[in-house]
């Protein structure tokens, strides 16, 4: 069993992550822990840390796009070591998890999509161009909109992938045919999130076609892998 623990803000929503406990198969759980504030600090997460430790993960993610990005590459950085100590596990977050996923995917260029401010987009471009990822372009919808219809708003020639950074609406099940609508990767905030957490328990063979290009099979190697 491997036990992806995430760090909640209260109230999000976590159908997207019964969805992926069930897609990824039984001995893989998603484990949350809420908090009621943006947090970040060291202080503001210790007791949260502690309790996903003591229930058992093998590794924690900050499941927070927009907060875990708004601070700066550095202090994101600070404020996954700071979650790792008081976890006892690595640690990271949805901001993190980004980098890490394009970088496996082999992704530079990105467009964005979803109702963001501009501020917003400027501060996540430059957490994203100091991991070597450029935004080339952006498109905005409401929480209504379906993920086909918002990916395709929000692509550009040049991008490489579509990015979802919002964690608090759900919608993994649509992965698959927003990448169709595309031609390219579509990565979600609950998808990564869950990634990056398996990526840090060292969890390999986590497959599901129904997750689009993150969670595919790379290559031939793989098919004769389980799934668990």
């Amino acid at each position: 069993m491997t036990t992806v623990g995430l760090l909640l803000p209260e109230g999000t929503p976590e159908d997207d992550y019964r969805r992926m406990e069930t897609l990824l198969g039984g001995d893989i759980r998603v484990d949350s822990v809420a908090y009621g504030g943006p947090g970040g600090g060291a202080v503001s997460f210790a007791a949260e840390g502690e309790r996903l430790r003591l229930a058992g993960a093998d590794a924690v993610v900050w499941a927070a796009a927009g907060a875990s990005f708004a601070p700066g590459w550095e202090a994101a950085h600070e404020q996954a070591r700071a979650l790792a100590l008081s976890a006892g596990v690595p640690a990271s977050s949805t901001a993190i998890g980004f980098t890490h996923a394009l970088r496996e995917l082999g992704a530079t260029k990105v467009a964005v999509a979803g109702a963001y401010p501009r501020d917003t987009l400027d501060g996540l471009a430059r957490f994203l161009g100091a991991a070597g990822v450029e935004v080339v372009g952006s498109g905005g919808g409401s929480a209504a909109t379906p993920l086909p219809e918002l990916v395709r708003a929000a692509d550009d020639p040049l991008a490489e992938a579509v990015l979802v950074p919002d964690t608090a609406t759900p919608c993994v099940a649509e992965v698959a045919a927003a990448e169709a609508a595309v031609g390219k990767p579509v990565l979600t905030g609950t998808q990564v999130t869950v990634w990056e957490g398996l990526r840090l328990a060292e969890r390999r063979g986590a497959w599901a076609d129904e997750l689009g290009a993150l969670f595919a099979r790379r290559d031939a190697r793989d098919v004769g892998q389980p799934a668990g």
